[in-house]
C-alpha cells in the first residue's frame, strides 16, 4: 500500500480570501478637520493591511494596537519571514476547486449568500488571468485541524500587489506564469546562468556554502570524506593486437589498462571463469569487451551472449560496443544486436542467423532462446563467452531462477559441442563475489577468478547524512519537517550552481515538487533540463529520454531505483537519496556501493546525501551513521533446493532436450526425485515433459513473477474528453487503485477496459488514499509443524489478499482541500503463506501491562523477516498507524492476533514453504537477535516495512516470541507501559479449516 512520508495531512475547516483592490480613481471625500494632515505612505497602508488580515484569521492573536504596531514596524524593518510565508502562483481552477468543495458545508449556515456572492464576483474578476498570487501562511501542526489562511492578493499582473510582496519580502516573490516579462527573483540573480559542468564549484566549497544557508542549519548530521585515488595500471601479456589497441585508441581515448582489468582478462586468457567486483565506471565492460575482439580476430565465426537486467543497461551497452566495433580494422563488419521483448518478429530470424553478439537478457533466454535451441544450435555453438553484467541483482527468488536458466543453458551447449564457454561477470556490490558467482553458474570454484582489487582512479568523495528539524525541538511530537521539501530544494540549489544531480526517491511526488518549485522561481531554464526517470514509461519514451540521459544534456534526473544498475548517464556529481534505500548495499559507492556511486563516475570529486526520512529506520541510521560506512553488504541468497522451483525449470528442460540421469550433474541431487515424481518416463529411460506443460512450459514459469494486469493512462487533453488520446503510461493494478481516481486529474476510469482517461490540468495540488485497508487471511491450512519445545504450532496454506480504498484526498502543502469518496471493488489476490497463532494468555497479559498487540505482532513479524535471507520475496501484515492509534470510535475491523507471513502476490516459487520449514530456526534467531541487542527499537524493524514502522514495541516482539518457543514469562518482570487505549483492534485467532488428513509434522 502506497503511503506517504509527510505524515496524515491536517483537514480545512474553512478558506478566507481576501482580495487586495486596485487603487480607485477618485479618492474618498475628507473633512475639514483632517485635510490638513500628511496622507500615510502607501508602503504603510500595504503594511498594515496585511496584518490586519493575517491577526484577523488568527484566533490566538489578539486584534490589539500594541500587537499591530509591533508587527507594522517589523514589516517596514525587514522582509516577511520565508519559513512563515510562502508565495506562489496557482491556477484560477484551482481557486473554484477549492470553493467548490467547500460549497456543500457552507450552503446552511447563516450568511453564507453574502460569502457565496463575494465569491462568485472575485471569480469573474480573474477570468481574464491564468494565474492568481497567493500568500500562505505555513502552519506545520501535524495531527490538529487548522485552517489554511491564504490571501488573495491580487489577479495575477496588478504592478501594486507586487509592488507590496517586493517591499516587504523581495527575494521570496515568485515568477508570474502569465508575465513573459516578468524576472527571475534577486535571490537566484548571482546563478542567472547556469555554471557549465566543467567550471562548477568543487564540492568542499558547496558544503563550505551549506554552512551560510540559514535553512541548511543543523541539517548535516555527519560528514565523511573519502580521498581521491590514483589509477594503477598494468601491462598485458601478451599485448593486445594493433587493430584492438587502435579501436580502444579511438573509440575510448584508452592508451593503457588498469590493473584489474589486466587481471581479468589473463585470466579468460588462461581458460578461467571471472567474476570482477569492483567500484562504479571503473571500466569494467572493457573486461569482456576486449576478449570477444581477441576471439573474433581468431575465429570470424565466433559468438558472444552479453546479459544485462534492464533493457537501459543493453542499450548502452551496446551502443559502446557499436564504437568499439566501428573503430577496429578487420572487424568493423560484423553486426552486433539487441534480442528482447522489444525486438519485432521479423528482426528475430535476422539476428540469430547474421549477428555475432546480442544483448539480451535471461527473461529471453528461458523463454525465447532454449525453447528453440534447434533453431539456434548455429549460434549455440560458437560461444565463446557469455557476460552477465550486474551480478548483485540476481538473487532471492528471481536470482534463484536464473540459475537454473543458466543450468539448462549450459546443458544445451553441451549438447552441440560448445565445451569451451567462458563466464564473465561484473559488479560493484558482492559481498562474496566469487561464492555467488559458483552459485549462479553452477561452476566449479576452482575455476572461478575473483578480481576485487580496484586499479581505476576515483575522485575525493564527500558523504553527508541530512536529517530534517523537528517543525518545533520542544514539541517532537509535531514531527520533522518535509524530507521531501528538504531533497527537492537541496537538488534546486545544486543544479543552480552546475553540480548535476540525480534523486532517488520512493515516491513520485518530489518531481512535482521540483516542478513546482522551478515554475515558480522562473527557473525554467532548469526545469526544462530535469527529467523523471521511472517505470511505466512506454517504449519510445523510455529510449528518448535514455538518450538524453545518456549525452549529458540533463542537470537533473529524479529517478527510483531504474538507474541503479550501472547505466552510464554521463558525468553526475551528486546524488540525493530521499529515505534510506532499503539495504546497506544501495547506499555508497567502495563500502556499500550503488546509488551513491552515480556520482563522481569520471574521477571528479562527488557529493553524496543521504536525506533521512521520520521512519525510525531512517533515524536509527542517523544516531548511528558509521553503521552505514562501517557495515559489510550481506551475502546474495540462491535457493538451489527449492522443489517446486526445480520441477518447474525440469519440465523446460526436458522440453528442450530429453533428459537422463546424467544431467544431474547440471541440477544437483535433487534432480533423480523430481524427474521421478514429476516428469514422464518413456522405456529407454529418458525423461519429458509433463503433457499439461506442452508445447512450450516455459510459458507457465513467468521469472520475474506473474505480470500484474495494467491499466493505460491515456491523455485526452486534445480530444476533448472523447476517443483516442496518447498513452502516458501503464499503471499496475496494485498501484491503480491506489493513484488512479474519477475526480482528481482523471475523467473517467474503466474497469473493463482497464483505461483511464486523463485531462491536464494545471494544479498543484496531489491525491491520497483515505480509509484504506489491506487484510491479510488465512482461509485454509495444507500442513501443520511443531514449533520444538513448545505447545505453539505454525500452519502454512491459503491466504487471501484484499485491498480496499474508500476515498481520496486532494492535498496541498499538506493541508486536505478536499475529501471524495469512491465506490470501487476490492482488490483480491490468493497466495500461499503460513501463520502462528499468538495465544489469549498473552493477550490477556499485554492488556494489564499496558502493551499493545499490535505494535507486539508487527515488530515480531519483521523480526522474524530480518532473520530470513529471501525476506525480499516474503511479506507480511504491516499495521498502519492512522488505523491504529487515530481512529476515532471504535473500529469494526478486527485483526486476529497471528504472525502471518506470505508469497509475493504472482510470483510463487515456495518462498513460504520454506520459510515454513524452518519456522523454529527462524524464531529462535529473531528472539536471540532482540535478546542480545541493546538498541530501542532497531531490531525489530524493517526498510521494506510500507507503514514506515511506526506501530512498533520491541518489548512486545520480545514477549511474543518468548511465549511461541514455549519459554516461561514471570509477569512480574515484565515492566508496565502505560495505560491500554479503549480502542481494541486486534482480537483472539480462530482456528483456520484444515484439508482432510493433514497431520503435524514434528521438527
Amino acid at each position: 500500500m502506497k503511503r506517504k512520508s509527510e505524515g496524515q495531512p491536517e483537514q480545512v475547516k474553512k478558506k478566507d480570501v481576501f482580495r487586495k483592490r486596485q487603487k480607485s480613481a477618485s479618492k474618498p471625500k475628507q473633512s475639514s478637520k483632517e485635510s490638513n494632515v500628511p496622507p500615510w505612505p502607501e508602503h504603510f497602508q500595504n503594511a498594515i493591511n496585511t496584518v490586519l488580515g493575517f491577526v484577523s484569521t488568527r484566533k490566538q492573536l489578539a486584534t490589539t494596537f500594541a500587537v499591530v504596531k509591533l508587527s507594522v514596524e517589523s514589516l517596514l524593518k525587514q522582509a516577511i519571514l520565508p519559513d512563515l510565508i510562502k508565495f506562489s502562483y496557482i491556477p484560477q481552477n484551482e481557486l473554484r476547486v477549492t470553493e467548490d468543495s467547500l460549497k456543500g458545508r457552507r450552503e446552511n449556515s447563516p450568511g453564507y449568500s453574502s460569502f457565496g456572492a463575494a465569491s462568485t464576483s472575485a471569480v469573474t474578476l480573474d477570468n481574464q488571468e491564468d494565474h492568481i498570487l497567493v500568500l500562505e501562511f505555513v502552519d506545520n501542526a501535524r495531527g490538529k485541524k487548522t485552517k489554511n489562511n491564504s490571501f488573495l492578493l491580487s489577479k495575477s499582473g496588478m504592478e501594486d500587489a507586487v509592488g507590496a510582496l517586493h517591499a516587504a519580502a523581495q527575494a521570496h516573490v515568485p515568477v508570474n506564469p502569465d508575465d513573459d516579462t516578468s524576472t527571475m527573483k534577486l535571490s537566484d540573480k548571482l546563478f542567472a546562468t547556469v555554471p557549465d559542468p566543467s567550471n562548477r564549484p568543487c564540492i568542499d566549497d558547496i558544503i563550505t556554502e551549506f554552512g551560510a544557508q540559514a535553512w541548511c542549519k543543523d541539517r548535516i548530521i555527519h560528514r565523511r570524506t573519502v580521498g581521491a585515488k590514483e589509477a594503477l595500471t598494468a601491462t598485458l601479456e601478451p599485448p593486445l593486437s594493433t587493430p584492438i589497441s587502435q579501436a580502444l585508441l579511438d573509440s575510448r581515448k584508452i592508451t593503457s589498462l588498469y590493473s584489474h582489468q589486466v587481471a581479468a582478462i589473463q585470466a579468460l586468457a588462461q581458460g578461467k571463469h571471472v567474476i570482477v567486483s569492483t567500484s562504479t565506471a571503473s571500466g569494467k565492460s572493457v573486461i569482456y569487451q576486449v576478449p570477444v575482439l581477441r576471439f573474433l580476430e581468431e575465429d570470424p565465426h565466433a559468438t558472444a551472449i552479453f546479459v544485462y537486467p534492464t533493457k537501459a543497461l543493453a542499450q548502452d551497452q551496446k551502443l559502446a560496443m557499436e564504437q568499439l566495433l566501428a573503430t577496429c580494422p578487420g572487424l568493423n563488419h560484423l553486426k552486433i544486436a539487441t534480442y528482447d521483448g522489444d525486438t519485432s518478429q521479423e528482426l528475430r530470424a535476422v539476428v540469430r542467423e547474421t549477428s555475432s553478439i546480442i544483448f539480451t537478457n535471461f527473461d529471453m533466454i528461458h523463454a525465447s532462446i532454449l525453447p528453440h535451441e534447434d533453431i539456434w544450435r548455429r549460434f549455440l555453438r560458437n560461444i565463446k563467452l557469455m557476460a552477465v553484467d550486474e551480478l548483485h541483482y540476481y538473487s532471492g527468488l528471481f536470482g534463484s531462477h536464473v540459475a537454473q536458466i543458466l543450468r539448462r543453458l549450459r546443458r544445451v551447449c553441451a549438447a552441440v559441442g560448445n565445451h569451451r564457454i567462458l563466464f564473465v561477470s561484473c559488479s560493484a556490490t558482492i559481498a562474496s563475489p566469487k561464492t555467488h558467482m559458483t552459485n549462479i553458474f553452477g561452476i566449479p570454484a576452482e575455476r572461478v577468478e575473483a578480481v576485487t582489487e580496484d586499479g581505476a582512479p576515483s575522485g575525493v568523495k564527500d558523504f553527508l547524512v541530512w536529517n530534517p528539524p523537528y517543525i518545533d525541538e520542544r514539541v517532537p511530537s509535531l514531527g520533522r519537517h518535509s524530507s521531501v521539501t528538504e531533497a527537492t530544494r537541496l537538488m534546486r540549489f545544486l543544479m543552480k550552481r552546475g553540480i548535476r544531480v540525480i534523486l532517488f526517491c520512493k515516491i513520485r511526488k518530489a518531481m512535482k515538487t521540483i516542478r513546482a518549485d522551478l515554475s515558480s522561481e522562473g527557473r525554467f531554464d532548469i526545469l526544462e533540463r530535469t527529467m523523471p526517470y521511472r517505470g511505466g514509461y512506454s517504449r519510445e519514451d523510455r529510449r528518448q529520454i535514455e538518450q538524453d540521459a545518456f549525452n549529458g544534456r540533463l542537470l537533473g534526473i529524479v529517478a527510483t531505483n531504474a538507474l541503479e544498475l550501472g547505466v552510464d548517464i554521463g558525468i553526475l556529481d551528486a546524488v540525493i537519496m530521499l529515505g534510506f534505500p532499503m539495504t546497506i548495499a544501495s547506499f555508497v559507492n567502495e563500502l556499500p556501493r550503488q546509488q551513491a556511486g552515480r556520482a563522481g563516475r569520471r574521477s571528479r570529486d562527488s557529493l553524496t546525501v543521504l536525506v533521512a526520512d521520520s521512519f525510525p529506520v531512517d533515524q536509527h541510521y542517523v544516531a548511528h551513521p558509521e553503521e552505514l560506512f562501517d557495515k559489510c553488504s550481506d551475502d546474495l541468497i540462491i535457493d538451489l533446493e527449492s522443489k517446486p522451483l526445480l520441477e518447474a525449470h525440469l519440465q523446460c528442460a526436458a522440453q528442450e532436450m530429453p533428459l537422463s540421469s546424467e544431467d544431474g550433474q547440471y541440477f544437483g541431487a535433487l534432480f533423480d526425485e523430481v524427474c521421478k515424481s514429476h516428469l514422464v518416463k518413456d522405456q529407454d529411460g529418458w525423461y519429458h515433459t509433463h503433457p499439461k506443460f506442452l508445447p512450450f512450459p516455459s510459458k507457465f514459469i513467468s521469472i520475474r513473477g506473474a505480470q500484474e494486469e495494467k491499466y493505460a493512462v491515456v491523455d485526452v487533453t486534445k480530444t476533448g474528453g472523447g476517443r483516442g488520446g496518447s498513452i502516458l503510461e501503464e499503471v499496475e493494478i496494485s498501484r491503480a487503485m491506489f493513484e488512479v481516481y474519477e475526480g482528481g486529474v482523471v475523467k473517467e476510469v474503466s474497469h473493463d477496459s482497464k483505461i483511464a482517461h486523463v485531462i491536464r490540468a494545471d494544479v498543484n495540488w496531489m491525491t491520497s488514499p483515505r480509509r484504506d485497508f489491506t487484510n491479510i487471511d488465512a482461509v485454509q491450512t495444507y500442513r501443520i509443524k511443531e514449533v520444538k519445545g513448545s505447545p505453539h504450532r505454525a500452519y502454512y496454506g491459503k491466504v487471501d489478499v484484499e485491498v480496499k480504498v474508500f476515498g481520496f484526498f486532494k492535498i496541498r502543502n499538506k493541508v486536505i482541500l478536499e475529501a471524495v469518496d469512491l465506490d470501487t471493488p476490492a482488490w483480491q489476490r490468493e497466495t500461499t503463506g503460513y501463520w502462528i497463532d499468538v495465544p489469549k494468555s498473552l493477550l490477556v497479559l499485554f492488556l494489564t501491562k499496558g502493551i499493545n498487540p499490535a505494535e507486539a505482532i508487527h515488530a515480531a513479524q519483521h523480526a522474524v523477516l530480518n532473520r530470513f535471507s529471501m525476506a525480499q520475496d516474503l511479506k507480511t501484515e504491516c499495521k498502519a498507524a492512522e488505523k491504529e492509534y487515530k481512529a476515532i470510535s471504535e473500529t469494526k475491523r478486527k485483526r486476529p492476533a497471528r504472525l502471518i507471513f506470505y508469497d509475493t502476490i504472482d510470483k510463487g516459487g515456495g518462498v513460504a514453504a520454506k520459510a515454513f520449514d524452518s519456522v523454529n530456526e527462524l524464531l529462535r534467531k529473531a528472539y536471540d537477535a532482540i535478546e542480545a541487542c541493546d538498541c530501542d527499537e532497531g531490531c525489530v524493524q524493517s526498510p521494506a516495512c510500507k507503514e514506515g514502522n511506526l506501530v512498533c514495541s520491541k518489548l512486545g516482539a520480545h514477549l511474543v516470541l518468548k511465549c511461541l518457543l514455549g519459554l516461561e514469562i514471570d509477569p512480574d518482570n515484565v515492566p508496565m507501559q502505560g495505560i491500554m487505549q479503549d480502542l481494541v483492534t486486534v482480537v483472539e485467532a480462530q482456528p483456520v479449516r484444515a484439508v482432510d488428513g493433514v497431520r503435524v509434522e514434528t521438527s
